[in-house]
């Protein structure tokens, strides 16, 4: 792969800026320099253009008027649920029953689900997310969909088959012994191929026995690397269910801890309602939050803390939670994100919600020595947004004081126009 030069605007995070004053990184006139797909060099242009041979310089792309950012990574995600985003009318529980189970069930068409697949993919890329953990169905077939899919654009993916064992219709459950041995297939078959990684994923508590929730455990202690991804704390309903289903576990998330589900890349999804004691043990055992607003906000499950939390010191990243969430596009989600805090007299900034979309997503699923930034090195998954894609976004960002200013706007008006260019591996998609 040859030389990739890029002149203009460009913004990362060095660190989180809730924590550090200097953790964003704005370079107004910025040379990205690729080498093999990951960052050789980045920095002003004037001190990094001597470096160019003459024949180089012709090959340099002008940025001047996007801003170069990296990749969205997208903590939490649904790829089944692609076909009924938007549906209308239901809380968690009754919205499970009426519309995510029976459109899970067509997965175990290997047809089905590839042409989600490819969809859902296209989705992503089109919106700017490089990076995605994400839920398939019950089903290995839904796996090897998605996997072959994302591996068309060498694309950086964490996905896993569902495990429910219980309290769901026959169509979407296995058993114990066979989520355990159809996942133990999936994860030597996909895990670490490419930029793919595997995901132990029991849906939530309430669908997965005490057995089979030990299976998982089992999975993530023989296959060191792995991840483990499932629902935490969404709903209050679901809160006193689990704790009918596990009366002798101290809170929902000690449900997950007795199995041993709590690590570095254990990530779940909410968090809404947790109390003081799971906060500190999330923080302990370093394992991280997928913070889903628009889910939460549509399905009216609550209202996320996210001081709190970060009080706490838990590991935060974003998710859009399709179908639960209503839009694919991250810069829509950190709106409502802001919206939400508002509510709860909590002023997120726009670094540290750029953050949690970018490096802090990465920190969250433990890439952020790979992906997140444009740090030597790193992997080249990065975006070109246009503050000028729409009539109003021009005439707003014409008035913006500086690159603080521009970012919040981006959030708050933005959508996939905004998105012009997503590059995999510093490759245009």
């Amino acid at each position: 792969m040859s030389d990739r030069l890029m002149r203009g605007p460009l913004l990362h995070c060095l660190a989180e800026p809730d924590k550090d004053a200097a953790a964003v990184d704005y370079r107004p006139d910025a040379l990205l320099w690729l080498q093999h797909g990951k960052v050789y060099k980045m920095g002003d242009y004037e001190s990094l253009v001597h470096e160019l041979m003459p024949a180089q310089l012709s090959q340099v792309e002008d940025c001047s008027e996007y801003l170069m950012v990296p990749g969205f990574v997208d903590c939490h995600i649904h790829y089944p649920q692609t076909e009924m985003i938007a549906a209308y009318g239901t809380q968690l529980l009754d919205w499970l029953n009426t519309y995510t189970f029976p459109v899970e069930a067509h997965f175990k068409d290997p047809l089905k689900a590839a042409a989600v697949a490819e969809v859902f993919i296209d989705q992503l890329l089109t919106n700017g997310t490089t990076t995605a953990l994400v839920f398939c169905s019950v089903h290995p077939a839904s796996v090897d969909a998605l996997f072959k899919e994302a591996q068309k654009h060498h694309m950086r993916l964490i996905a896993g088959k569902v495990m429910m064992d219980r309290n769901a219709p026959s169509e979407v459950l296995d058993t114990a012994s066979t989520s355990y041995l159809q996942s133990k297939q999936l994860i030597e078959r996909w895990h670490g191929v490419d930029r793919l990684q595997y995901a132990v994923t029991p849906r939530f508590a309430p669908t997965s026995t005490a057995e089979q929730l030990a299976a998982a455990g089992r999975l993530l202690a023989e296959h060191k690397g792995v991840y483990l991804h499932t629902h935490l704390a969404e709903n209050i309903d679901e809160i006193k269910w689990v704790k009918t289903l596990f009366p002798e576990a101290k809170d929902y998330l000690d449900v997950y801890d007795q199995a041993g589900l709590l690590g570095k890349r254990s990530v779940f999804a909410h968090g809404i309602h947790l109390c003081d004691r799971e906060c500190e043990r999330l923080a302990t055992s370093d394992s991280a939050i997928a913070h889903c607003p628009t889910s939460n906000l549509f399905i009216g499950s609550g209202l996320f803390p996210m001081a709190r939390l970060q009080n706490h010191g838990i590991k935060i990243g974003m998710g859009t939670d399709v179908g639960g969430g209503t839009s694919f596009n991250m810069l829509q989600t950190l709106a409502d994100s802001y919206k939400m805090q508002q509510l709860q007299g909590h002023n997120l900034s726009p670094e540290q919600s750029f953050y949690l979309a970018t490096l802090g997503g990465a920190t969250a699923l433990d890439l952020d020595d790979k992906i997140g930034n444009f740090a030597i090195g790193k992997e080249a998954d990065f975006l070109l947004l246009d503050p000028n894609a729409t009539d109003l976004l021009k005439f707003r960002t014409g008035h913006c004081k500086d690159w603080r200013d521009l970012i919040f706007v981006l959030q708050t008006l933005g959508d996939d126009r905004v998105i012009v260019q997503t590059n995999i591996m510093g490759i245009a998609q």
